[in-house]
């Protein structure tokens, strides 16, 4: 296991098909030929990529006919944990490469209001920019000459 957590990440959901599946999942399309039509990605990837995340239980494969025995994928709760990062990774897509505005605006769906995305001080609730966040060693980093 990868002692960097962003290594881990990219070892599970790291390469463009990946994260487009998650991102299709994540506005609703669940069922393999929509998501094949939608996305335009080869049968034999898309079987793999889904195989993938259910694998590691960031999808779930769940009937939705009997006859025949079709399924659709749907996030667990730890796909739908990967919503903040999709989300800057759109963000961050935005005001770098969308030279005429973001193609797709989030909105809250009780208000319609376009949402923001912050990193926020739990202890004292001020946005914490970039320039603000340090790094420490924590409790699942290895030290020198010790083993698991």
């Amino acid at each position: 296991m990868p002692t960097c957590s962003i290594a881990a990440t990219l070892e599970a959901v790291g390469d463009r098909w990946t994260l487009l599946i998650l991102r299709d999942l994540f506005r609703g399309v669940r069922r393999f030929e929509a998501l094949h039509r939608d996305l335009g990605i080869a049968r034999n990837l898309l079987t793999d990529r889904l195989h993938r995340l259910v694998e590691l239980g960031i999808v779930q494969r769940v009937p939705y006919q009997e006859r025949p025995v079709r399924h659709e994928y749907r996030l667990t709760p730890k796909g739908a944990d990967l919503s903040p990062a999709l989300v800057a990774l759109m963000r961050w897509g935005d005001r770098w490469y969308a030279e005429d505005g973001p193609p797709t605006l989030l909105v809250h769906d009780q208000c319609g209001t376009p949402l923001e995305q912050a990193v926020a001080c739990p202890s004292c609730h001020t946005d914490v920019t970039p320039h603000h966040i340090r790094s420490r060693p924590g409790p699942g980093r290895l030290t020198e000459g010790a083993t698991r």
